[in-house]
């Protein structure tokens, strides 16, 4: 059920979930808990995004620069994720949300592709919010793909390089079919996109929050909400104010 306080709802929020290490090292905790701790955070974030009435949201889960962590740290990373699609896949099936998992796929170690392409398969004709997994991801490399891929179509002649334009390139990227993201919010107080849906963040609007990931609530996913619906979104034409004055 959508907010009755907000007047605009994004249909697509994405998020970047940055500060779990510095949440515990705040703390005096191990980095481990601050990641426990962000899995907490996203929970809440998917079931407050449903509420909303959002119907896409994207969840920067591990990007592809994450492997250069420590072995221990990326260990443990890795479990998170194993937990939580085995945790919660059940509870986000009977919710009937759909998981999509963007990134690239090739050279995944051991049980990690089986398990997102179990969560994709479970849920593919679920019909409620869409929470898209951006797992190995990098922007960079995912537009990287997509030129191949269209070389590659072009070299089989089922392509000609002049009907490559703006929606062939949109149509071969990890996220076809999915709405660019009206919405980017990012909090441990960085300001930055860090090769996250580069392409496709055109035209979002970017709130940056202070706040920790693991201290990300509802409440904090509302206030990112209502500065959304605040803005006076272009699209590089005259602004709805500008125009409706004869501006």
């Amino acid at each position: 059920m959508a907010n009755p306080e907000l007047a605009i709802i994004p249909q697509h929020v994405a998020i970047i979930m940055d500060g779990n290490g510095r949440w515990a090292n705040k703390r005096g905790l191990p980095r481990t808990i601050g990641h426990t701790k962000g899995v907490e955070a996203v929970r809440e974030t998917v079931k407050a995004a449903g509420d909303a009435g959002v119907r896409y949201l994207t969840l920067f889960a591990f990007s592809s620069e994450n492997w250069t962590r420590p072995e221990a740290e990326v260990h443990d990373l890795l479990g998170l994720l194993r937990r939580f699609i085995r945790r919660d896949l059940a509870e986000l099936h009977r919710e009937n949300i759909r998981i999509r998992v963007i990134g690239e796929r090739e050279n995944l170690r051991g049980d990690i592709l089986p398990l997102l392409l179990e969560a994709e398969d479970t849920t593919r004709h679920n019909t409620g919010l869409t929470l898209v997994i951006a797992f190995n991801y990098g922007a960079r490399n995912e537009i990287a793909r997509a030129f191949a891929k269209l070389a590659r179509d072009i070299e089989s002649g089922a392509l000609k390089a002049s009907d490559i334009d703006v929606d062939s390139i949109s149509r071969s990227l990890d996220t076809a079919g999915i709405p660019d993201p009206d919405l980017i919010i990012r909090t441990s107080g960085e300001e930055r996109l860090s090769n996250f849906l580069l392409w496709q963040a055109a035209y979002s609007e970017l709130v940056f929050l202070p706040d920790y990931w693991p201290d990300f609530d509802r409440n904090l996913f509302f206030e990112a909400l209502k500065i959304f619906a605040s803005r006076d979104r272009r699209f590089g034409g005259l602004s709805n104010k500008t125009a409706a004055v004869g501006g």
